[in-house]
């Protein structure tokens, strides 16, 4: 198929799609409200795998017998930190969410550089997020944060099996094998958590979040990587937490504190400084950026 050359620059295919997840994340409140997190994250990944079958065709073919454990931990994973994500935003602001979930691919970044200097910016982040969470304080959402700290987990294991998979299963088809599995492994707690409060009106809610994440992130992130290199793409991925804040404070009205504006900043400059100075991955070892980015 001929490529169509779109009028927008690269950079901004990759500062949509991160307002793409970061608004479907927000939007996703009010479903949560209904059905509960474990609910929405079935729902929406069960409505997003239904989108991706239509447009995509699995390569079951291609499996080969050591490929069905690493897929099925891969699908696994996906339903378990996309549950722990939205947990997370049950009960603390979406920008704190966010920046502790970043915890995970940053540290697994640092790690595999190689490089002890690296681990400068997983450390930062981390005081960010002290910054963000302020434990010393009485309000100090303990739930909220372990959610958080296990989706950050689910992130890393998410992108060392994404890598263990290399280049075999790439692109949209390997949406189209998790994320199934993933909306599967969703539905052992989301079903009960929604059971009663299936309506057409949340049916069609949870469509549209499927599609803000992640049919439509994947679609821009593949188009913007064809037009940028992954060390650019990745800085630009590291403003997720603040673009989190800007659209709590906007959609949510979760106002951040002097404190916690610093701390999401230190955030921001540890993943993008994580890009700059660390190594550049090989070819087998990069993750599809959708895979990347497909939580929230």
């Amino acid at each position: 198929m001929r490529e169509l050359k779109a009028p927008v620059p690269p950079w901004g295919l990759a500062v949509t799609a991160i307002l793409s997840v970061q608004l479907g994340s927000a939007l996703s409140v009010n479903l949560i409200d209904t059905v509960g997190p474990a609910g929405t994250a079935w729902l929406r990944l069960s409505m997003g795998a239904v989108i991706l079958l239509i447009i995509g065709r699995p390569p079951l073919r291609s499996i080969r017998r050591r490929d069905v454990l690493p897929l099925l931990g891969l699908g696994i994973t996906t339903g378990v930190m996309t549950i722990g994500f939205l947990a997370a935003v049950e009960h603390i602001p979406l920008g704190t969410a966010v920046a502790i979930e970043f915890l995970g691919p940053l540290t697994v970044a640092a790690v595999r550089s190689h490089n002890r200097k690296a681990l400068a910016w997983p450390a930062l982040a981390l005081a960010g997020v002290v910054l963000l969470t302020q434990p010393w304080q009485g309000d100090f959402n303990f739930t909220g944060v372990a959610w958080a700290a296990m989706a950050a987990c689910g992130w890393g294991v998410y992108i060392l099996l994404t890598q263990r998979l290399g280049d075999r299963f790439t692109g949209i088809g390997s949406l189209t094998i998790t994320v199934p599995i993933a909306a599967l492994a969703a539905a052992a707690v989301g079903i009960p958590q929604a059971a009663g409060h299936l309506t057409l009106d949340v049916l069609a809610a949870a469509a549209g979040l499927a599609i803000l994440l992640p049919v439509l992130p994947f679609a821009l992130e593949m188009l913007a990587l064809r037009r940028m290199t992954p060390a650019a793409f990745g800085t630009l991925m590291a403003l997720e937490p603040a673009v989190g804040v800007l659209l709590g404070l906007l959609i949510l009205h979760q106002q951040p504190s002097a404190v916690q504006v610093v701390g999401i900043v230190l955030v921001v400059l540890a993943g993008a400084a994580a890009q700059r100075g660390g190594r550049r991955l090989r070819k087998e070892e990069q993750a599809s950026p959708a895979d990347l980015d497909f939580v929230g």
